[in-house]
């Protein structure tokens, strides 16, 4: 398995700009704990979001993140509640990957595992995620 460390899409020809459209349903947590995401475990603290998206997959958005990317879907609902969301659009760098592969969330972070096929994302320098090929399809669109 390939491990990717300190990559930077802004200057890759093999990467795109895409935007994600989704709407999901978030808890926030109680106490700290671990979900672990298809592509690994997802550390978080009180207050963190504890997302649910397209097809199941789970995945944790530290709260003062969610708070700027996030917006509740339902007119009633009060921001920081449980329930719907939907992201703000962003555009975020994204490479589709051709071998399996790890990288960190970011220094120090929780590690992440990818398959042949699947997406890396680069939110901003040093800020990554990892994506299914079959929910980067559901989900994100060339910006």
């Amino acid at each position: 398995m390939n491990e990717l460390k300190d990559i930077d899409l802004r200057n890759d020809p093999a990467a795109g700009r895409y935007v994600k459209d989704e709407t999901v349903t978030v808890e926030f947590a109680q106490a700290a704990g671990a979900l672990m995401s298809l592509e690994g475990a997802n550390r978080y603290v009180p207050g963190d979001a504890l997302i649910t998206g397209t097809g199941g997959a789970r995945w944790v958005v530290e709260r003062a993140r969610f708070d700027e990317k996030y917006v509740p879907a339902e007119p009633a609902l009060s921001h920081g509640a449980a329930g719907r969301y939907r992201n703000r659009p962003a555009v975020v760098l994204a490479k589709r990957m051709d071998a399996p592969f790890a990288m960190a969330r970011r220094a120090a972070g929780d590690v992440l595992n990818g398959n042949a096929g699947d997406w890396v994302l680069q939110y901003a320098p040093g800020d990554y995620g990892v994506v299914r090929a079959d929910r980067f399809a559901q989900v994100y669109r060339p910006a």
